[in-house]
């Protein structure tokens, strides 16, 4: 918020504030509304966009709105924004071809839809704001070239935990360490929790089944860790990551890592479980100068080599006005990938799985995501979770059997599949070279 905060306060001032349109109104994307509405002088929440109207609503109404318009046009959104009157629509299409609008936070949890979105708002000329770290794991790096083609920020959150983790990426670096270990402190791992065993939680708390199953069998996680190695070039140590069980502080967590290790990989992303404080989310980091090292210990750092870093929460929608302020005037971004993945996301089966049916979706009783190397998975041909949806097997598969695309006949004419063709077209560049090389489409 430093910095961002005055930039906001000067907009608002002027009478010029930000214009936000969210697309997806579910839980997190009620609270983002709320936030905004609410919380964010300078910055103002100009369209609601739901496939289901009512839902729309009902964001403006539990934030205090109760004065909007329907529309259903890119020229009946574009007048209401000009007169500052806010808007509800089902039409994704008339809100990234309007006018007037800044950027687009895309909150649906779905991937190809939310692939949809992502490509219409870019060529819309708005900026994007990722609330779907399904969408960044999937196809994070085709949907940054087309980003940067169009002179556009694509960008994760800030508040959920890869932003979190690229916060304290970027602090921890900009102080001279060299980060290690990236990691994120879970409450509950069970890979095979579904939409029921998780039905009384997400009713207590007015969330989706299938949404806090994600959470709870690992697929999540998964995503979230993708989303930060492929935002720092970090790998993991092994399939499904190391995910220990740790009944402590996550400063403890110093001497669970071998530094050479560590660097010879260059750096990992990594899960804890049950570690305190949490849910938050740590870092560690090493430095070279025996002369800092000093200095670390007597600031209660420890003597090393590792040192921990740690934020003990992480504040999901509370965060994202910042991010879309960041985007918008600043044009930085709170995480995105660097380059081409290095860590994907690969469906596994959560049960066993017989030839001819289709594969439900995420958080759902088919399928959970495990963290793999990007260039395993791009060797042994196996299956992406973000693309799993829909896919009809072509046989038997016994429970915890990882996907591969030979299992599998995908639904024709995704979006999905053409942004994955477009990523694995990517390679790697050395330092100081382009970021990547010139897509197809330029």
């Amino acid at each position: 918020m430093i910095i961002v905060d005055r930039a906001l306060q000067r907009r608002a001032a002027a009478g010029d504030p930000v214009r936000v349109a969210l697309v997806g109104a579910g839980f997190m994307g009620r609270g983002v509304v709320n936030q905004v509405v609410n919380a964010t002088p300078g910055m103002s929440m100009a369209v609601v966009c739901n496939r289901t109207l009512s839902a729309a609503e009902r964001a403006y109404r539990e934030a205090g709105v109760d004065d909007w318009r329907v529309a259903e046009t890119a020229a009946q959104v574009s007048a209401a924004v000009a007169a500052g009157v806010p808007v509800v629509t089902s039409s994704v299409e008339a809100v990234c071809a309007a006018e007037g609008i800044d950027a687009v936070v895309e909150a649906t949890g779905a991937v190809e839809f939310g692939a949809h979105v992502v490509v219409s708002a870019l060529a819309g000329g708005k900026h994007v704001v990722l609330l779907n770290a399904e969408v960044d794991a999937t196809v994070g790096a085709a949907l940054r070239v087309r980003a940067e083609a169009a002179g556009l920020v694509l960008t994760g959150c800030d508040g959920d935990q890869p932003g979190v983790e690229l916060g304290l990426y970027r602090f921890v670096t900009g102080i001279g360490l060299t980060p290690l270990v990236c990691g994120n402190v879970k409450g509950l791992h069970d890979p095979y929790r579904n939409p029921t065993t998780q039905a009384d939680f997400a009713r207590r708390w007015g969330q989706s089944p299938h949404m806090v199953t994600s959470f709870a069998d690992g697929t999540k996680v998964s995503f979230e860790q993708a989303v930060v190695a492929n935002a720092t070039g970090m790998t993991i140590e092994r399939r499904g990551m190391r995910g220990a069980d740790h009944d402590g502080h996550v400063d403890d967590l110093t001497t669970h890592y071998d530094v050479d290790e560590l660097r010879a990989l260059g750096g990992v992303v990594d899960y804890v479980v049950g570690a305190r404080p949490g849910p938050g989310v740590y870092l560690l980091a090493t430095h070279d100068d025996p002369v800092q090292r000093h200095y670390l210990d007597l600031y209660k750092l420890g003597p090393g080599p590792l040192y921990s870093f740690y934020v003990p929460y992480h504040l999901c929608h509370f965060e994202v006005p910042g991010t879309v302020a960041r985007a918008v005037l600043f044009g930085d971004a709170a995480v995105q990938p660097a380059g081409p993945p290095t860590v994907e996301v690969v469906a596994t089966a959560k049960r066993d799985l017989t030839a001819g049916q289709a594969l439900d979706g995420l958080g759902g009783y088919d399928t959970y995501g495990l963290a793999e190397r990007a260039d395993v998975t791009a060797e042994q041909r196996l299956l992406p979770m973000g693309v799993a949806e829909g896919c009809r097997l072509r046989r038997d598969l016994a429970r915890d059997d990882v996907l591969s695309y030979d299992d599998v006949e995908l639904p024709a004419g995704r979006l999905v599949d053409a942004l994955r063709a477009e990523q694995a077209t990517m390679t790697a560049v050395p330092p100081g070279s382009a970021w990547f090389p010139p897509p197809p489409w330029v």
